[in-house]
């Protein structure tokens, strides 16, 4: 039976403790590391300005826009609309598949709350202190409410980011206008009506799944203007008889476990749990791109018969089906996607980098022969979704065997990509777009967010790179 108070719906709980949080309530390793996760989506950001996606996005978004420019855009020295600012700033953040994952909830935080806070911190002339709270109060809602699905909503298409993101991104926005626990509690309900996240962009590559954070964030901010100014949203947004859970995961969807994320608010912090990306592709792929570099020091490519990768069976559908477009990807995002391109990709150059998205890679006739060999297979002792483990395993020509295995992803439980790395990474991603001097300037205003304000930070941020 379900072990819900009749008195205080779940959203309502949240509400609570949303009116009532502030900066002073966040540990300081917390707000440490949660600067740190903006300055790694920040660089990813940065990274993406050179892509084609970017442009043709920004493009549409400036005519949806009609000349409003409230908003900077980062990187790309024009301001949007508040709202398609968001949207902008959450694919250039997530349009590489580079930003962080909740590993347990499978969720990508950061890249839909911080353009929430963004947008609305320059629409409010907010303090960093304030944006800093509200990043770190929107990442525990929705590192919570992904958990307690454990990894479900992928199973029937759902993507988390996209979907279970605009709740947290409502209740941001929500701490950043202000509004008291009722509100909260309607902008929540009222988002159960704009969350989405289709997951049929696996199917062929498709660019939908990039646009998901930022129409989580642009949802979240209308979900919580409206409450502010009185429009009624449904009580129980989650456990209601066509709630969140019970529309998208059954009628029959267990509610304790949502129950004990809820309530764990404030106690424990999720944040410290979320990992960062060290590959360029989906977090799913990264284990066995691991175990096929360490492998290719080990082998000649050609002398190689047979390629089995050991996956968590929860990870299939995303990154093994369809099997023949897996194993030859028509686009880069595809190829991301791919753990058979991501495999081979390892096995000849010994890692997966951003090189590895162009079209000049995934085509490459030797390749896409290697992927051909690749078999994925659900891998039956599989920590998922604790962990995104994986395995290669090699058969040679001559009848031998070799393989490795990663049991924990690089960035999560016991192998966490730290804030230092971060640095290393920030730069990497902006090397070659931002002067040294100008990297460090965001360095410093972002490390050091409490010190700033919004107008501040988003004037930094928006200038073109090498300007």
């Amino acid at each position: 039976m379900d072990t819900i108070s009749t008195q205080t719906s779940l959203s309502g709980r949240i509400g609570e403790h949303a009116a009532a949080f502030s900066i002073r309530d966040i540990p300081e390793e917390v707000r440490t590391r949660g600067m740190h996760l903006m300055l790694d989506a920040v660089g990813i950001a940065f990274a993406s300005t050179t892509y084609d996606f970017s442009r043709v996005t920004l493009n549409a978004l400036r005519e949806l826009s009609a000349g409003a420019a409230d908003v900077p855009v980062i990187g790309m020295g024009v301001g949007l609309s508040a709202r398609d600012a968001a949207v902008m700033n959450a694919l250039l953040m997530h349009g590489l598949d580079y930003d962080d994952t909740h590993p347990r909830g499978v969720v990508h935080p950061s890249t839909s709350v911080l353009p929430t806070v963004l947008s609305q911190g320059s629409m409010l002339r907010s303090s960093g202190a304030s944006m800093l709270a509200a990043y770190v109060l929107g990442v525990e809602v929705i590192t919570r409410l992904a958990s307690a699905a454990g990894g479900a909503f992928h199973q029937v298409g759902f993507h988390p980011t996209g979907l279970i993101g605009a709740f947290g991104c409502a209740v941001a926005a929500g701490h950043l206008q202000g509004l008291d626990a009722g509100q909260q509690t309607h902008a929540q309900g009222i988002v159960l009506s704009m969350a989405s996240g289709s997951l049929e962009f696996l199917q062929d590559g498709a660019w939908t799944k990039r646009i998901h954070p930022g129409w989580a964030a642009q949802a979240g901010i209308t979900a919580a203007t409206l409450a502010r100014h009185g429009f009624v949203g449904p009580r129980e947004a989650y456990e209601g008889r066509f709630g969140l859970y019970k529309s998208h995961l059954g009628q029959d969807f267990p509610a304790d476990q949502l129950v004990q994320e809820v309530a764990s608010l404030g106690e424990t912090w999720e944040l410290l749990n979320v990992a960062v990306k060290p590959i360029p592709a989906c977090h799913f792929t990264h284990a066995c791109i691991d175990a096929a570099a360490a492998l290719s020091r080990q082998v000649d490519v050609k002398a190689l018969r047979r390629i089995v990768a050991k996956v968590p069976a929860g990870v299939m559908k995303t990154v093994c089906e369809p099997v023949e477009a897996k194993k030859a990807p028509d686009n880069g995002y595809e190829a991301q996607f791919s753990i058979p391109y991501a495999v081979a990709r390892a096995l000849r150059f010994g890692g997966f980098d951003l090189k590895a998205l162009d079209r000049e890679a995934y085509t490459d006739a030797e390749t896409v022969a290697l992927a051909r060999k690749v078999e994925c297979v659900a891998d039956p002792d599989a920590d998922f979704p604790r962990y995104f483990s994986g395995e290669v395993e090699l058969e040679l020509a001559d009848g031998s065997r070799l393989s490795h295995r990663e049991s924990v992803n690089r960035g999560a439980g016991t192998r966490p990509i730290g804030n230092a790395d971060i640095l290393v990474k920030y730069r990497e991603n902006t090397a070659g777009i931002l002067e040294p001097a100008r990297a460090d300037q965001i360095i410093e205003a972002l490390l050091n967010i409490e010190s700033h304000d919004a107008t501040e930070l988003l004037t930094l941020l928006n200038q073109k790179g090498n300007e």
